[in-house]
């Protein structure tokens, strides 16, 4: 039987997430100066290398700026940060979840289209290979899985990269508390069936069907996925498979 490796989370891992949520929940305020170091580290128990560490690791993720004989300033990233600042948000905040899932409506629905007007042969085919995978999958978060893959597809098929990348981002926004939004993949046929008529659309190349088709899709998924945080356990937490 295979073992699942259990991921190790250092000291510098703790306190990067306990300093981040720290920020994000308005402990420490946008505009306003760290402590010295020296205090920083007694006040969260570690020593000033491990904090040191932390800091650099949240000034790469747009949340810091240090300067030399000033401080570390707390940044406004709502201001400043860009898309890449949306999983740490969701991850701290349910409620990024939703401005989520609206922007992710508004854009699937425009890439479907896209992807009908520009897709290839062998994309098309790309795309039915996929989608036998949704109806393939073994387990609910296989089934999500391989529906983002169709997700990328579509992404990949108007031939615009920054589609792509922004699919990428929104994915990565949520995809790592999948395991609280997997209620629309818990029943492989139903989910292949609901996304269907968006391959099929874009198959045939009938751009105005498979912008319907992917406003459909997406706004039935996201009312599922959104109504499952409404549950008792529907707080997100970081996913594992079952």
């Amino acid at each position: 039987m295979a073992v699942e490796n259990i991921a190790r989370r250092t000291v510098v891992d703790l306190l990067e997430a306990r300093l981040r949520d720290d920020i994000l929940s308005g402990t420490h305020r946008p505009g306003t100066l760290l402590p010295p170091e020296r205090e920083l580290a007694a006040g969260y128990g570690v020593t000033r290398t491990t904090l040191k560490h932390a800091l650099t690791r949240l000034e790469q993720a747009g949340l810091l700026s240090t300067r030399h004989g000033i401080g570390t300033r707390i940044l406004d990233y709502l201001r400043i940060g860009g898309a890449d600042l949306l999983p740490m948000l969701a991850a701290q905040d349910p409620t990024w979840l939703r401005e989520v899932f609206e922007v992710r409506r508004h854009i699937g629905t425009l890439i479907a289209g896209r992807a009908a007007d520009r897709r290839t042969e062998r994309q098309a085919r790309r795309l039915e290979h996929l989608l036998r995978q949704v109806a393939d999958g073994p387990h609910a978060d296989a089934v999500q899985l391989a529906d983002v893959e169709v997700h990328r597809e579509l992404a990949r098929a108007t031939g615009n990269r920054v589609y792509l990348l922004l699919t990428n981002t929104l994915f990565n926004a949520y995809l790592p508390v999948r395991a609280s939004l997997r209620a629309p993949f818990e029943d492989a046929a139903r989910a292949t069936d609901r996304l269907a008529p968006v391959v099929r659309a874009v198959v045939d190349r009938d751009a105005e069907e498979a912008r319907r088709a992917a406003a459909t899709y997406l706004a039935d998924t996201e009312k599922t996925m959104l109504g499952s945080l409404s549950s008792p356990h529907g707080r997100p937490t970081p996913d594992s498979p079952r």
